[in-house]
């Protein structure tokens, strides 16, 4: 038989219609590997083994009678565990949350999935309120890479990641509020989105504010954009969202990258140091976009490190989140988190308007780049997987996560979106290459992910041969 586990949801779906085999058989599939892999690399908080089996059940009776609810009727899915399921907790990787409670809602996102037939595995596993670019906590312990159990596999939508690149369901629904999909998607090897900000309804309001999006995490931009066919569409929950798209992500796919406009930014200037063999990989990948017929020029964006305006938003938003926990809480917390809420305890309103303009300066100068550039490419990370366990790599001389991260949080100050897509190993970790567009061309950030994967140029071995 078909390995399961090794499909894409698009594959899934068309098996389904051939009746090739049933969601009850590939949501076991699904189940099993979840079970089989959370020992070693713990994904998950919670797998949900008999409610999804139930919903597979109900998919299987439709795809009989051939009556699909929606485009992923049947497919398994994981939700990081910042997202409201309705019917379990969500704990948000804190001790500071209570399980008990009525937790009867679903986040928009998460509701569009049910509406279409998706079957829910489990939620996956993050460091404490999505704080980090790492995934662990004093809740869950620590999430590992499934390239190498010794390396953290990124985050904060670290368990989403390793629960994709292991075969446990095709496609998560993460966050990223300063490269929370980006980070452990390219850590992990899969692909990962952040749409422009708007793009798919959140809620409630994320403390982090608009900073915050919410993406999809997959085996390739194909089946990240059947996920945003199905996720984007209006909540009034979220005042917020955009308007409802227009026309479909997944036809928008065709087109290549023939004639389109793409800057090539190895480093931002010389700001960033790149490991070696992580250019080599990245810069492989961006000649393929040139012999695919796009003009790739080599060109920065008119940008300054925008750190500490990024840290003035974000510790402001950490201590917005436990603005009002008592002192045995805030003694719950991961000692990292509760530093940076003390600091962004500190910020007064002024300064909090200085970041605000920092950020929309920053958008001016990323609006006027891209009148010259349909695309910016860059590396999604400077380096591959580190230690788990820790925020920063050891002897690295970082302080917060951040140090690491300078291709990601720039673009949740701009809202723009951006992918990361799997283009080679360093020393055998997986190495991704980041694409930008303008905001609202999440169409076209697909479309040059999808080329990438259609040409051979992206995509990497299964993780543990799964």
């Amino acid at each position: 038989m078909t390995e399961l586990t090794g499909l894409t949801a698009r594959q899934l779906l068309s098996g389904y219609e051939n009746g090739d085999f049933s969601p009850v058989e590939v949501t076991r599939a699904a189940l099993d590997r979840a079970e089989a892999v959370q020992p070693r690399v713990n994904a998950f908080v919670r797998i949900d083994a008999r409610d999804a089996l139930a919903q597979a059940e109900a998919a299987t009776g439709r795809w009989r009678r051939g009556e699909p609810l929606g485009l992923l009727d049947g497919v398994p899915v994981s939700v990081k565990d910042i997202l409201l399921v309705r019917g379990g907790p969500t704990l948000r990787g804190s001790k500071t949350i209570r399980a008990d409670g009525r937790w009867d809602e679903d986040a928009p996102s998460v509701a569009r999935l049910r509406e279409h037939g998706a079957v829910f595995l489990g939620k996956t596993t993050t460091p404490e309120f999505g704080w980090k670019g790492v995934t662990d906590s004093a809740l869950t312990g620590v999430t590992r890479n499934p390239y190498d159990l010794l390396r953290t596999a990124g985050g904060s939508s670290g368990g989403s990641a390793a629960a994709v690149a292991l075969g446990a369901g095709p496609m998560s629904l993460g966050t990223d509020g300063g490269g929370s999909v980006r980070i452990p998607a390219a850590f992990c090897g899969i692909f990962g989105l952040k749409p422009t900000y708007g793009r798919i309804p959140l809620y409630p309001a994320s403390a982090f504010g608009t900073l915050s999006h919410a993406g999809p995490m997959t085996r390739d931009a194909a089946d990240a954009a059947l996920l945003m066919d199905v996720v984007s569409g209006p909540d009034w929950r979220d005042w917020s969202q955009l308007g409802p798209v227009e026309g479909s992500f997944r036809a928008a796919l065709t087109g290549g990258v023939k004639g389109l406009r793409i800057a090539y930014s190895p480093s931002l200037g010389g700001q960033v140091a790149v490991r070696p063999e992580v250019a080599s990989a990245v810069r492989g990948a961006v000649a393929r976009l040139a012999e695919l017929g796009a003009y790739v020029e080599e060109a920065d964006p008119d940008l300054a490190d925008p750190v500490e305006a990024f840290h003035t938003l974000w510790f402001s938003g950490a201590a917005r989140v436990v603005q009002h926990f008592g002192r045995e809480q805030r003694e719950l917390l991961d000692p990292g988190l509760r530093e940076i809420c003390a600091r962004g305890a500190q910020y007064s309103a002024l300064d909090y308007l200085a970041a605000v303009d920092v950020r929309m300066d920053l958008g001016r100068r990323m609006g006027r780049f891209h009148d010259t550039y349909d695309l910016l490419v860059t590396p999604t990370l400077p380096i591959p997987a580190f230690e788990a366990g820790v925020e920063v790599p050891k002897g690295s001389g970082h302080h917060r996560w951040t140090g690491w991260t300078p291709f990601s949080y720039p673009f949740n100050l701009t809202q723009q979106p951006a992918a990361t897509v799997p283009c080679g190993l360093a020393a055998g970790l997986p190495v991704g290459l980041q694409i930008v567009g303008p905001r609202h061309a999440d169409a076209l950030v697909l479309r040059a992910a999808h080329a990438l994967y259609e040409s051979g140029a992206a995509g990497i071995p299964r993780a543990g041969g799964s």
